[in-house]
């Protein structure tokens, strides 16, 4: 299919929708796998990711903000490309336009951590929408608020705020919200090792976090054996 147009109409975006069903994965196991592991309520069509990237790439050459506009989404796959496609847009209102709506619509978590945001120069902007996705009654929204967070982390200018985020989820319930706070910590004590382990002496973080945090950084290959077992003084035991 030619996925390269200058403004996709209805007909088109049914046509798509065919040809991602014509490369569903034919083993049936493979499907029921990737259905597991993402928990999503969404049919699988279980195509690899170096495909729906190839995907996006080619829609990327058109006018995929037309794409955007009138696609479906039927399929998981529908999400990663929808996904890939917002990490392209340039303009922050445009972008977070988009990301709003599939904000509201995503039901798993690999449909959030396909997102890739590039921040620079909003960062303060993008700070601002990570609080406010946390504050939503909606687990997948609050994820992605998490996920926005991970581009903050090339300098040290917010990890204080990061800290008073993660404080701040000490009654969160959701796992896939807990999961990904933890992930986070682990990416602060591993960029930002010397304020990461300051902050975890004072530390206001619910026991999951810490301890799923500290099981990430044991794992991780980019923690010295000395820290990993430094680290085993913060796990909570009760």
């Amino acid at each position: 299919m030619n996925l390269i147009k200058d403004n996709w109409q209805n007909t088109d975006i049914n046509q798509f929708q065919e040809y991602l069903l014509s490369l569903k994965n034919k083993d049936e196991k493979k499907i029921e796998w990737t259905r597991n592991i993402v928990n999503t309520n969404l049919p699988v069509l279980a195509i690899p990711s170096k495909d729906l990237k190839k995907i996006a790439k080619e829609i990327l050459k058109g006018n995929y903000l037309s794409f955007l506009e009138k696609t479906k989404i039927t399929y998981h796959e529908n999400t990663i490309i929808y996904a890939y496609l917002i990490n392209k847009i340039k303009d922050y209102t445009i972008q977070i336009k988009y990301l709003e709506s599939y904000s509201k619509i995503v039901d798993n978590w690999a449909s959030c951590d396909a997102l890739k945001l590039k921040i620079k120069n909003c960062e303060e902007k993008y700070l601002n929408l990570a609080k406010a996705y946390l504050n939503s009654k909606l687990c997948f929204q609050k994820r992605i608020g998490i996920i926005i967070l991970f581009s903050l982390l090339i300098t040290d200018n917010y990890l204080d705020e990061i800290f008073k985020i993660l404080d701040s989820l000490y009654e969160e319930k959701e796992y896939y919200v807990n999961m990904a706070a933890a992930w986070l910590l682990c990416e602060c004590a591993i960029k930002h090792r010397k304020k990461t382990f300051a902050y975890l002496e004072n530390h206001h973080l619910n026991k999951f976090i810490i301890n799923k945090a500290i099981s990430k950084c044991r794992d991780s290959y980019r923690i010295s054996e000395e820290d990993k077992n430094y680290l085993l003084k913060f796990k909570i035991v009760i």
